[in-house]
Order: structure tokens, then C-alpha cells, then sequence
């Protein structure tokens, strides 16, 4: 398969050199099993890239790890982690599957377990409001949660998909398994392996509909009348639609900095009259919390693993965007922890190929596998199968690790201008946070305290620019100033320049003239002779989910 960005953190303060820090921690992936024999490696510019540290650390390490016959490399050729028993395991590590280079074990024999009902009457439940088409009036929409779509490598995925389809038989066209294609749950185990540090058979990996479905089977699977769901306090509103569909009680328990704070949650629980105990979900978005960006601290997730076991509960860890990181250091999935059977780990392609894929996982315990494929196999039955071995051929092939590397330097790209546009229009009248990952920030607009989100969004549409307000997110102390959330994926970057810079002068315009003798935060700063676009109508539209 394609190489992926390797899970390496530098300590930059040390005082071993980065070189011998790659080359270490190289070789205890290794040791781990999370390379394995025949792995590509990403190559040294890449690498590189990824750790923003000159080439030359990078080669310089590869030859280390080629000395120690950990990598090899042909001329003409991708290095590679090397053939043979890899370099024994350190203290304290254990000797991973290597189940990839082995002749695939039989399927296992997963009977269906019934469903549990579902009531579809809950008051939290509303019709789920699509995302917005594509503009064609040239308005700035800065809509979040969607990818560069026009950057994507249609005819490199054409070619997956007319192998696919050459190679399929009769049994490929019938009805495949419920658990999904055995080929991409084979490599979805060696992505998250080597880019989450979770090592997960591929028995255990669960093809869904996108990460949308695995998150409501996991809720009907899990939860019922008389038990409590516990989300993030702001979190996506159809979250609350999917969690409150079971029949169980959703709270929300708020995020700060540094996460979920998982010390508020017996008391949050209690005071929505529930009993802790009947806590039977946590859903986290641990490495870029929606809407805030914050990044769940380490010790935050030792405390929430250590909840979870003590009350009996699952944590559900969306991990969405963790692809997509541009600063500080990456953690590995929380579902890499030592969690005991507590963690269910979903991810998606959605936003890093293109949501109409509607292909999603969840890498579950063993002993939730069986309830999970039994409301699985009643839902859809399966997911389309030759759509999956065309995905796993992406993969394999590595264009899929060469379309990530192409849309982190783009996206990293566009992020840059859109911060620097906001600092050049708003100065010390913006706040922005989650701008470490994700494909979106949160902007808070500070020198428009008093002014509301909606009165702003509407100025803004007035001139062609659409935001989208980020109150709605939030069911408790929702911000004190106008914040909104702003993705920057799918728009270049000229226009993203442009798109601020009117923005400022409806926003100025919205804040009214200056009164004689004050200096308004706000309205001093932005420009009177912004340039206006075409108008269009304001609708404050959810981004469309995984």
C-alpha cells in the first residue's frame, strides 16, 4: 500500500538530535508491529514535509535505518521497512499480528442479532437539513466540512474503479458480506495502524455508510429507553437527533481547552435528573473537538478511559479530520490507549475523498461485533462491495497516500491565507481556535460584542459572503461575542482573500458608524471601500456530516 504520515513526534527542546529522534522512533514502530515487512515509508521530502524539518534530517535518518537493516530502499524504487523478522520487541511491547503477510484467515461466522427498537417519535428528532448545493451566483461560501472537490484525482479513481469491476465475479456482484469488503478492512487495518497507532484486525472493522451509520447503529446497539448518552457541549446538532432516536436521554457535558471535561459528568448527568450509572455512550471527537478545534489533553483521556471502565460505559471516538493536522504534536487515537474493551473507534472517507463514497468504519471490541453486524445486515444488508475493492485499490496503490500528502500542503495553504486575511481586516477585534487541524475554523469576532450572529450573517450575504453562525451548537452557555464557523477547504485562495475583505466591510457596515469620540474595537478596522459580490440569501445551514 501507499505510505501514509507516519505517527513521529519530535521532542524540539531535546537534546537528541531530530535525526537519532526518527530514526528511534522508526524503529519502535517497527518493534511494535505497526510497520511491517514490505511497508512503504513516505519518502524523505515528504517526511520531511510532514515533521517541517529540512530534508536533510530526514535522509540522514533513512540511512541510519538502512545501516541497521530496519528500511531498505532499490534504486528506482519506494523505501520500504525491510523483509524478514523485524528487530525484536522493546521492554514492555508486544508483538503485533502479522496477520497482512499471512494468507487471510477464514471469515469468521457472524450471525445477526435482532435489532433493538427504535423510537422514532423522539421530540429531538427533526428532518435532517442537507448541505447547501454549490453556489452559482460567484457568492464566497465559506461552508465547512466540505474538501477541495475539485482538486480530487477523478481519472487516478477511475482506474481503481474499472479494476474493481474487471476483476469482479458473480460473487462480487451478488450480496457481500454485511461487515464489508475484506480487501479494504485489510488496509483501513494498516492505515490506522500506522497513522493512529491502533492496531485492529480487520474482524473487528466494520464497513458502514459513512461514519453517519456507524455512529446510529452504535447508538441503537448501545443505548435504549432509561439510558443516558453523553455528548460534547458544543457538538454537530444531528448528533443529538441521531443519540436521541435510541429512546435514551442525551446530555451534553462541556468541552474547554483541554477537552471534555470528564470531571462535570456525574454531575451534568444528575442534574438532568438521570443516574450516572445509566451512562451508557460517550461520544468524544477527541483530536479536533467540533466546533471548537480543541485537541483532548493527555490526561484527559486517562481520565475519560478510566470513567468509562469504572461506569461500564462505551466511548465513541469520531476521529474525524485527524488527517488534516498543521500544528503541534499529532497523539495517537484514544482507541490505542490500553482501554479495556471501552472504545469504539469510527472514522470515514468522507472528508478526505468526497462525501458522495459513503464509505465510514468502526473498529469495534469483540464483543460488540455481533450486535453490531445484526442491525448492520437489517439496515442496508451491505454496502456496495465493488465500490469498497476499488477503494481498497486506491489505497494500495498509494494514490490515496499521494492525494492526502497533495491536500495537507493545499489545505495547510489555504489555512494560512485565511488567518492572515482575519488578522489583516479584524486585528485585535478576532479570536480564532481549531486552527491545528480540520478543514474549518472558529472565528469569533470580538470587536462585534453586542451584535448578533444572525444581524452579521445577513450583512454578510447582503454582499455575497456567506458564514455560518456557531451559537446553534452549543445547548449551554453558547459565546458571549458573534463567533461563526468558516471552512477554507474548498475555496482557493484569491477568493478567500477576497471573501474576508468584503466580509469586514459588512461587518463594518453592520456595526454602524463609529460614535464621536470612540474608537469602536470593530468597526476601526475594517475597510469602507470593501469590494461587494454578488448578493445572495443568508440561511444558517448545518455542514454536511460525516
Amino acid at each position: 500500500m501507499g505510505s501514509v504520515e507516519l505517527l513521529v513526534v519530535l521532542r524540539r527542546g531535546s537534546r537528541t538530535p531530530l535525526q537519532q529522534q526518527i530514526t528511534e522512533q522508526i524503529t519502535a514502530l517497527v518493534r511494535a508491529g505497526r510497520l511491517r515487512p514490505g511497508d512503504v515509508v513516505p519518502a524523505s521530502r515528504e517526511l520531511a514535509r510532514q515533521l517541517d524539518v529540512s530534508r536533510t534530517v530526514v535522509t540522514r535518518a533513512y540511512e541510519l535505518l538502512r545501516a541497521n537493516n530496519v528500511l531498505v530502499a532499490r534504486r528506482g524504487s519506494r523505501t520500504r521497512v525491510a523483509p524478514g523478522p523485524a528487530p525484536g520487541p522493546g521492554p514492555g511491547q508486544r508483538v503485533a499480528r502479522t496477520a497482512r503477510h499471512q494468507p487471510p484467515p477464514p471469515a469468521p461466522e457472524l450471525a445477526p442479532l435482532p435489532p433493538r427498537p427504535t423510537d422514532g417519535s423522539s421530540a429531538l428528532w427533526q428532518p435532517w437539513d442537507t448541505t447547501p448545493s454549490l453556489r452559482p451566483d460567484g457568492a464566497v461560501d465559506f461552508r465547512h466540512g466540505t474538501p477541495a472537490l475539485a482538486e480530487f484525482p477523478m481519472a487516478r479513481w477511475r482506474q481503481s474503479l474499472h479494476s474493481a469491476y474487471g476483476r469482479a465475479d458473480a460473487a462480487a456482484l451478488g450480496y457481500g458480506p454485511a461487515e464489508g469488503s475484506f480487501a479494504l478492512r485489510t488496509e483501513i487495518a494498516t492505515l490506522v495502524r500506522q497513522s493512529r497507532a491502533l492496531d485492529a484486525s480487520p474482524e473487528h472493522i466494520m464497513v458502514t455508510g459513512g461514519a453517519t451509520q456507524a455512529l446510529d447503529i452504535l447508538a441503537r446497539t448501545l443505548a435504549g429507553p432509561g439510558d443516558v448518552v453523553v455528548i460534547e457541549d458544543p457538538s454537530h446538532t444531528v448528533l443529538r437527533q441521531i443519540f436521541g432516536c435510541s429512546g435514551a436521554a442525551v446530555v451534553p457535558v462541556p468541552v474547554d481547552p483541554q477537552g471534555l471535561r470528564v470531571d462535570d459528568i456525574d454531575a451534568r448527568v444528575r442534574a438532568h435528573g438521570h443516574d450516572p450509572g445509566r451512562v451508557k455512550l460517550v461520544y468524544v471527537t477527541p483530536s479536533h473537538q467540533f466546533p471548537t478545534g480543541f485537541i483532548l489533553s493527555a490526561a484527559r483521556r486517562r481520565a475519560l478511559l478510566g470513567w468509562a471502565y469504572e461506569h461500564g460505559a462505551i466511548i465513541l471516538e469520531d476521529d474525524y479530520h485527524n488527517e488534516f493536522t498543521f500544528a503541534g504534536d499529532r497523539l495517537p487515537a484514544l482507541a490505542a490507549e490500553r482501554h479495556r474493551d471501552t472504545v469504539v473507534y469510527v472514522g470515514s472517507f468522507s472528508k478526505t475523498l468526497f462525501p458522495a463514497l459513503r464509505v465510514g468504519y468502526a473498529i469495534l471490541p469483540p464483543h460488540l461485533v455481533q450486535p453490531f453486524l445484526g442491525i448492520k445486515w437489517i439496515t442496508d444488508r451491505l454496502s456496495p462491495t465493488v465500490t469498497q475493492d476499488a477503494l481498497a485499490n486506491f489505497i494500495t496503490t498509494g494514490a490515496y497516500a499521494r492525494h492526502i500528502g497533495r491536500m495537507s500542503r493545499l489545505y495547510r495553504q489555504r489555512r494560512s491565507r485565511l488567518l492572515q486575511a482575519l488578522y489583516d481586516h479584524f486585528g485585535a477585534g478576532v479570536r480564532v481556535s481549531g486552527e491545528a487541524a480540520g478543514l474549518h475554523v472558529l472565528v469569533t469576532l470580538t470587536g462585534a460584542r453586542g451584535v448578533s450572529e444572525d444581524r452579521l450573517a445577513e450583512a454578510a450575504a447582503r454582499h455575497g459572503v456567506r458564514i455560518y453562525p456557531a451559537s446553534g451548537y452549543f445547548v449551554q452557555d453558547p459565546p458571549a461575542e458573534p463567533s461563526f464557523l468558516m471552512g477554507y477547504a474548498a475555496l482557493p485562495a484569491p477568493r478567500i482573500t477576497q471573501g474576508v475583505a468584503v466580509l469586514a466591510g459588512a461587518v463594518r457596515e453592520a456595526l454602524g458608524p463609529p460614535r464621536t469620540g470612540s474608537s469602536s474595537a470593530g468597526s476601526s478596522r475594517f475597510p469602507a471601500d470593501a469590494p461587494h459580490l454578488p448578493a445572495s440569501a443568508a440561511r444558517n445551514s448545518s455542514s454536511g456530516f460525516n
